[in-house]
């Protein structure tokens, strides 16, 4: 299977738990969901304590800014290194895992667990890479998660690859094979997220399949420039981000030497080694069960004027014109059914109010609205530092439901956006390069990826 290295996958050993794991306790939502619901992660502990938890392995990016994160990094390679000395996993098995993700809203997900070759992904801008970045990436986010990952006995992803293919070859086909035999693993899913099923894909013929899929799939996403567009990074840029940064840092500890095109060398002897690849799964943007979702926004602590100020600053940035709907409903139907409306849910005199900003923006509109946001945000910083006040912030949303409770609480500010359309992404992205931080989400908040398969690292 060393052909399939050309398309900047190799096949890993994968960990699974062992039979007699409770699975509803190991798997959780991916760490960059649910950042403002403590609550939240509350329950997933109370569900997970005492039992063999990916919840042990990862950090909740809920807890990012809390004075405890050393210890809890600490916590987690320990827990990492207690896993695979203690029989929580069944022997690695060297395979893809064929999944099947069936979320609370009756929608069934397919995918492909893979490992990607980190050599063969960039995320700068202008990147002509076989596996490119979709959103922009914030570089002040990485050196966190390379704080988790540097060293780490145990990865497990939750970052999603996307796959341009129409046909439905490579994840669809491959699943109807692997469906020939028993499922490695099905569970419910704690916090009623619907449930989770995978098979092993390991099969001559099953191989043959994916190679000659992904041939398919790189030739159709080879542009005028000979360049290949394979997978772009669905869910998790950040994660990958880190993924190639820790990378970079270990082939530099050990004697790899940065050349004139910025790229470093792989020394002698890390040729194969661990880090030099990520778990992903492979998701077909074309997938019946895949629903893109905008990712909303949402400003805290604000003045009780800079509602009126945004709304006549969006108006005037965006061509737009404001409109006062009678509910939470009326607006998200609105919004939800464009593709240049944007939302803005606040509180007055203890009410909620319901704003629509009618605009004649046909693209991507987060593309036009991100700049003028974060320059409203860095006046409104300005004047508080001068007042002496709280500094407003800003937050990244999956799901309207949370924007309207968020928004709805005083001092805040929550903007909600239209959705996005699959069938013009990947051009998009090869001719302007990634859409700006945050722009969309591959299902509601509870359809994330789950964190279920692991393989040693470090």
């Amino acid at each position: 299977m060393e052909k399939i290295n050309t398309y900047g996958l190799t096949v890993p050993e994968i960990l699974l738990p062992a039979a007699t794991t409770d699975l509803k306790a190991w798997a959780v939502i991916a760490c960059d969901q649910h950042t403002q619901d403590r609550e939240y992660w509350k329950r997933c502990e109370a569900t997970a304590a005492g039992k063999p938890s990916t919840l042990h392995i990862i950090l909740p990016e809920v807890y990012l800014g809390d004075a405890d994160k050393q210890e809890r990094i600490a916590a987690i390679h320990s827990a990492m290194e207690k896993y695979l000395k203690d029989g929580v996993f069944s022997a690695a098995k060297k395979c893809f895992i064929y999944i099947e993700r069936t979320t609370s809203y009756g929608r069934v997900r397919k995918g492909l667990v893979t490992a990607l070759d980190l050599e063969a992904y960039e995320w700068e801008p202008d990147s002509k890479a076989l596996v490119r970045a979709t959103e922009a990436t914030i570089v002040e986010r990485i050196p966190p998660r390379m704080e988790i990952r540097r060293g780490a006995p145990l990865e497990s992803p939750h970052i999603m690859l996307l796959a341009n293919d129409k046909a439905k070859e490579l994840v669809e086909k491959t699943g109807e094979d692997a469906k020939k035999r028993e499922p490695a693993y099905s569970t419910p899913l704690m916090e009623n997220s619907g449930s989770l099923k995978g098979w092993i894909v390991d099969g001559e013929k099953e191989m043959e399949h994916i190679l000659a899929a992904l041939e398919t799939l790189k030739k159709d996403g080879t542009g005028a420039d000979g360049s290949s567009f394979l997978f772009a990074v669905g869910d998790g840029n950040h994660s990958l981000a880190t993924a190639k940064a820790v990378w970079n840092e270990f082939k530099l500890k050990n004697g790899g030497v940065k050349g004139a095109d910025g790229r470093i060398s792989i020394p002698a002897g890390l040729e194969n080694h661990n880090a030099r690849y990520a778990l992903v799964e492979i998701v077909n943007i074309y997938d019946d069960g895949l629903t893109f979702e905008p990712i909303h926004r949402v400003l805290f602590n604000m003045k009780d004027s800079d509602a009126d100020s945004l709304i006549e600053t969006l108006c005037a940035k965006l061509g737009g014109k404001a409109e006062t709907c009678g509910s939470k409903d009326e607006l998200n139907s609105k919004v939800s059914a464009s593709k240049g409306f944007v939302g803005i849910v606040t509180e007055k005199n203890g009410s909620p109010v319901y704003t629509l900003i009618r605009t004649d923006i046909t693209d991507l509109v987060v593309s036009k609205l991100q700049p003028v946001l974060d320059e409203f945000l860095k006046a409104a910083q300005a004047s508080a530092a001068s007042a002496s006040s709280q500094k407003p912030e800003i937050d990244y949303i999956h799901g309207s439901d949370e924007v309207f409770r968020l928004g709805e609480k005083q001092n805040s500010i929550g903007i909600l956006l239209p959705p996005i359309a699959k069938e013009s992404f990947f051009s998009t992205i090869a001719g302007n390069g990634p859409l700006p931080r945050k722009s969309f989400s591959m299902g509601e908040a509870s359809e994330k990826r789950f964190y279920f398969e692991c393989r040693a690292l470090f």
